[in-house]
């Protein structure tokens, strides 16, 4: 059963990870919004062999003994959720912890893991005419002896320019539909894969988002995820695009934490702003002896709360083997909405000051809107929870 006290180990992680946020991020947070299309900032590369050295949660849970585990799902939301405080950019362009490592860690096998699970690996799902829709990817993979030749275009890839390899996915039989998807992982270096341009954003300038052209690209057998077989029949090719989307379950919660993360931020500064001029939280008040503006921020607190517990949730019931794809998408719907209205909320609530660059609650605005956008738009997760309530499928219901 889910305990909501947070154990000390993972109290250690978010308490190292909110160091990182305060004495690194925070202070260089405007210098890189201000210097997009940069390489890898300096700062980053101590961490990355830090965040390498950072404890992870394993094992039993603090006073349990039924089994309960929180492993690498609820320490990467702890992580994850203090970094963004800082800056979700940064947290973004620190090498080795691109969405390819985590697709690589879920499914890759013990020697691709070996391989490419230490270096920086991106993901290249988008393209431009399968946005939110994974199943319309048309990138082509063929097998040729030895080698897959892929061919495509991909868009919007995080960290494309600055890793060291890439995860595509690609079909391969185009009339299959998503049972024919599977990923590949492809060196960055590799000359049949090039970059088209890094493209301008309004927010989370510092990290670099790409797109890619494949043109006969060539990779060993060896460098498929998972299998590369075409399943038989129409379940077992269900369940294998399962397997694809998978990653995703294990992601979306870290994508919540993001903006848990960024709307803490925004309402850290907001409170110390009201405080300054005499207006301070007190719970023990009832809502209708509030002012207006205090009630406004006990209302941003609920709604951060509320997207805290749903994303712990899903993230405690992937590390304890349940399925939590229902939960994950949630979450994501929850914490990405909440996160872009809390943030633009502050702005409001604080005026000139929330919209000069005299204090961060602007950029963290200009952040906050991708986080809702990217791994599914909000739309995409709440077709994903109605799919689930309902008991249809994607067929049935679109």
């Amino acid at each position: 059963m889910i305990n909501l006290e947070i154990p000390a180990k993972l109290e250690q992680v978010h308490q190292m990870a909110q160091q990182l946020a305060s004495g690194v991020f925070r202070p260089i947070s405007r210098k890189y919004d201000a210097i997009e299309h940069c390489e890898t900032p300096e700062e980053l590369k101590p961490v990355a062999q830090m965040m390498a050295a950072m404890p992870r949660g394993s094992g039993k849970s603090s006073g349990n003994d039924d089994g309960v585990k929180n492993g690498s799902n609820m320490t990467g939301i702890m992580a994850v959720e203090a970094m963004c405080w800082g800056d979700v950019g940064l947290m973004l362009s620190i090498p080795g912890s691109g969405l390819g490592n985590a697709a690589i860690m879920a499914v890759g096998t013990p020697e691709q893991k070996e391989a490419y699970g230490k270096l920086y690996c991106a993901m290249a799902i988008t393209e431009p005419g399968a946005g939110s829709d994974s199943a319309a990817i048309s990138t082509t993979a063929v097998l040729d002896g030895d080698e897959w030749v892929l061919n495509g275009e991909k868009i919007y890839c995080t960290g494309g320019q600055r890793c060291d390899a890439v995860v595509v996915w690609a079909t391969l039989d185009k009339s299959l539909g998503k049972a024919a998807i599977k990923s590949f992982i492809i060196p960055r270096s590799n000359p049949g894969m090039s970059l088209v341009r890094v493209e301008d954003k309004m927010g989370l300038r510092v990290s670099d988002t790409a797109a890619l052209s494949l043109n006969d690209c060539r990779i060993p057998k060896d460098h498929v995820l998972g299998s590369a077989e075409i399943a038989d029949t129409e379940a077992a090719r269900k369940k294998a695009f399962g397997g694809v989307m998978q990653t995703f379950d294990n992601t979306r919660p870290q994508v919540a934490a993001m903006a848990l993360g960024v709307a803490r931020a925004a309402l850290e500064i907001t409170r110390e702003i009201y405080e300054k001029e005499g207006v301070a939280a007190d719970f023990s008040k009832q809502p209708y002896n509030s002012t207006a503006r205090e009630l406004e921020l006990y209302r941003l607190e609920a709604d951060l709360e509320a997207a805290r517990l749903m994303t712990l949730k899903a993230a405690w019931m992937a590390d304890n083997g349940q399925p939590n794809s229902k939960e994950a998408s949630m979450c994501k719907a929850k914490a990405g909405r909440m996160g872009n209205q809390v943030t633009l909320k502050c702005v409001a609530l604080c005026g000139e000051l929330g919209y000069s660059e005299r204090t961060l609650l602007e950029k963290l605005a200009r952040d906050s809107k991708i986080i809702d956008i990217f791994e599914g738009t909000q739309q995409i997760q709440q077709l994903i929870v109605a799919r689930h309530l309902l008991g249809l499928s994607s067929k049935e219901l679109k």
